[in-house]
């Protein structure tokens, strides 16, 4: 029943949609095949009157009546101004921080459940809603103690409603594979799986407290953002209890306005930071537009939410730094061979022919400033090029990908002349030599002794093995000759029987994310 019920919330969906239209925008109507613009005629017969004129507005409410889930994947829309239009940008930037509070009641319920006492017992002082998110909201007070702190609670029964929301997703994947062959090559099963499990964790506050304690270290080392301090005695699954941090929200007008804010250097530390933590230390605030972002009183960058960490292995930070270097140095047949190295391009490709598409994206944008670049344009010559060397979609990579999209969004919006380039420069370099130079090569050596000592020591083992597998066979206990025995044959599943279920969600899923594509 659970595959039904799933279905009609897909359905739900693109009404919703359809309701506020935001299926297909009457605005881009004419941008859209002609199929799918008969499908946005029709579906707004059923429109709310007297809907916001912004059609990023009218996509924003719906996604919030829709649900956290759906929140979420706005709010990395709206970082990306210069990707999507102007206008439609403004609307959805509603969605980075004025998400509807629920009821104070609520909140105080939280925390009687949380503590097993009123809040009375432990806020002197206990404020309304600061500011509202997808999945929580914050409050502001006072510990008995006198310091001022942030309260974050999570919206209630939010743990059920992001299980349904990853439902819809996962069958959305799972249409999308059936149906669409391309798209398996992005692999939208395993992205939908990876976003489950990035959403989850997010769902237990605890994590979150040992995230923010995690980052603090890099924070410190780098000089380049602060952490708020946790007050662990006071935080647990559902609330959790922070310095308060007062600043300027660089998600708010007054960011591109005061006087108190260094745009450019902070856009250059927003940028730095993020590549610093995931080059250096191997893990990254996976979840940096502008909402989560503040500049306090003395002009530092400091990073709220923790919720979602992404990580690196030292084979990837390795990897990602080396082909970041590639760039900046312009060493295109270098960037191919690391690609050929991790095996994100199949062996049946040249290395020659894949540093000359790289080279085709490199050379238009290199040194420029952000505002004589589209990065539209050149991230679809980045997908059309993984498309011709049958590149697969790395799940582990998509909150790296999703990351640097955002901070450079961020980076945009304060310096419309960011310069990428110069930013990354100092970090990248710094990462370099680490990995490629005198400390880099001794750590290489020593992890090569260890796999050695591994393999040394699993020697004896092996070898009783494969002795006594020659001693059954000389004895006849086992035959080799016979082949293995095959696999069971699986019938094709039909497609015609689940057809009259998933068609109209197909239209839907489909129409919608053509449209969210090219707008």
């Amino acid at each position: 029943m659970k595959p039904i019920f799933t279905f009609f919330r897909l359905i739900r969906t693109g009404l919703v949609l359809a309701r506020h239209d935001a299926l297909i925008p009457a605005e881009y109507a004419a941008q859209v095949p002609w199929f799918v613009r008969i499908i946005g005629w029709f579906s707004r017969l059923f429109a709310i009157r007297d809907r916001a004129k912004n059609p990023g507005e009218r996509f924003a409410k719906a996604l919030e009546k829709l649900g956290p889930a759906y929140i979420k994947f706005g709010q990395v829309l709206s970082t990306r101004s210069d990707m999507l239009d102007p206008e439609f940008s403004r609307g959805l930037a509603r969605l980075k921080d004025k998400v509807p509070p629920f009821e104070m009641a609520k909140a105080e319920t939280r925390i009687q459940q949380e503590f097993g006492k009123p809040w009375q017992e432990i806020f002197k002082t206990f404020s309304e809603s600061i500011a509202a998110a997808s999945v929580a909201q914050v409050h502001k007070a006072t510990l008995h103690s006198g310091e001022t702190v942030a309260v974050k609670i999570l919206r209630p029964d939010i743990h059920r409603l992001m299980a349904k929301d990853i439902e819809v997703l996962d069958m959305v994947s799972t249409l999308a594979e059936t149906f669409v062959p391309a798209s398996r090559r992005l692999k939208p099963k395993a992205f939908a799986e990876t976003t489950a499990r990035a959403v989850m964790l997010e769902l237990d506050l605890r994590l979150e407290a040992a995230a923010a304690s995690e980052l603090s270290e890099p924070a410190i080392e780098t000089g380049l953002f602060r952490v708020p301090e946790i007050y662990w005695d006071y935080s647990g699954k559902n609330v959790l209890v922070m310095e308060w941090i007062d600043g300027i929200a660089l998600s708010s007008d007054e960011a591109l306005d005061s006087a108190k804010i260094d745009r450019p250097d902070i856009a250059v530390k927003v940028i730095q930071s993020f590549l610093a933590c995931a080059f250096d230390y191997g893990v990254f605030h996976a979840d940096m537009h502008e909402g989560n972002l503040v500049v306090d009183e003395d002009g530092n960058l400091v990073l709220l939410d923790f919720g979602i960490l992404g990580r690196l292995s030292p084979l990837e930070q390795r990897f990602h730094a080396e082909i970041l270097y590639g760039f900046l140095e312009r060493d295109y047949l270098r960037i191919a061979e690391i690609h050929f190295e991790a095996g994100y391009v199949p062996a049946k490709h040249t290395i020659e022919d894949f540093a000359s598409a790289l080279r085709a994206v490199g050379e238009p944008i290199f040194g420029r400033t952000s505002d004589k670049v589209s990065m539209a344009k050149v991230l679809l010559q980045l997908f059309e090029i993984t498309e011709i060397f049958d590149m697969e979609m790395q799940p582990q990579l998509i909150m790296l990908q999703k990351t640097m999209m955002q901070t450079e969004g961020v980076a945009r919006r304060l310096d419309p002349a960011f310069d990428m380039w110069a930013a990354a420069r100092p970090v990248v370099e710094v990462s370099i030599r680490r990995e490629l130079g005198p400390e880099g090569r001794i750590g290489d050596f020593l992890d090569d002794l260890r796999r050695a000592q591994k393999t040394l020591k699993a020697m004896p083992e092996a070898a009783e093995n494969v002795a006594a597998l020659a001693k059954a066979w000389r004895e006849g206990e086992v035959d080799l000759s016979n082949p293995l025995p095959s696999a069971p044959v699986t019938k094709p599943r039909s497609l015609i029987k689940g057809f009259a279920w998933t068609a109209f969600g197909v239209v839907i899923t489909l129409g919608g994310l053509w449209a969210a594509n090219n707008i």
